[in-house]
């Protein structure tokens, strides 16, 4: 999995299949396909984001960065119907999925492109996430320090992230950044760090 869910077009041999996200609010199926980040379930950080995270602002533009095949973008798509939503990931497969998932949801307040395919100009109201920690953390702060500079005034993003993965050291960094960020909740080994839009620059 390490190897192809971060490619732009995974080398293994497609298997589609369907799993189901179901939370206290909500129910979709969705489509999957090997070659994408946690092809057979929805993974457990996914789910505690999505249990833990308050409700996503109720209009402006969303972010899931990192979308894969949509749950995080299309429960927030769900839980804000008057929001714009937008999904990015390197991972065309798993971008033409989501697109799928989204059209079988009847949402059509999201959308899901490359990452190099978004307007720099756009910014965002709240940005979610469970970040490729794979990817190794240059290749990880270069992709955050790409988009949370995007977070409009008062914006805040949700970051899941495992605590042997770096989670608290990952929560320092940002901090050093200029992004204050706090851990709100820890579950099953997993953090979630709330990062809010950076006020002031990096630390010296």
């Amino acid at each position: 999995m390490g190897e192809h869910y971060f490619a732009p077009r995974p080398g293994a041999a497609s298997k589609p299949r369907s799993i189901d996200l179901v939370l206290p609010d909500l129910h979709l199926r969705l489509e999957t396909d090997r070659g994408m980040f946690s092809p057979d379930r929805v993974d457990l950080g996914t789910r505690i984001l999505l249990e833990t995270v308050p409700p996503p602002p109720p209009s402006g533009t969303l972010l899931d960065l990192g979308c894969g095949y949509g749950p995080i973008a299309l429960t927030m798509a769900r839980r804000s119907p008057q929001a714009s939503v937008l999904g990015v990931d390197v991972n065309e497969r798993a971008l033409d999925l989501a697109r799928r998932n989204a059209i079988a949801a009847g949402l059509d307040n999201v959308r899901f492109n490359l990452a190099e395919e978004t307007d720099p100009g756009l910014r965002f109201e709240a940005i979610w996430s469970n970040p490729p920690i794979r990817i190794g953390k240059a290749a990880l702060h270069d992709l955050l320090l790409t988009w949370l500079p995007r977070l409009t005034p008062g914006g805040l993003a949700h970051l899941v992230v495992q605590k042997h993965l770096g989670s608290d050291s990952l929560q320092r960094w940002l901090n050093d950044q200029g992004f204050p960020t706090e851990r709100i909740a820890s579950r099953s080994a997993f953090r979630i760090l709330a990062v809010s839009a950076r006020t002031e620059g990096p630390a010296t």
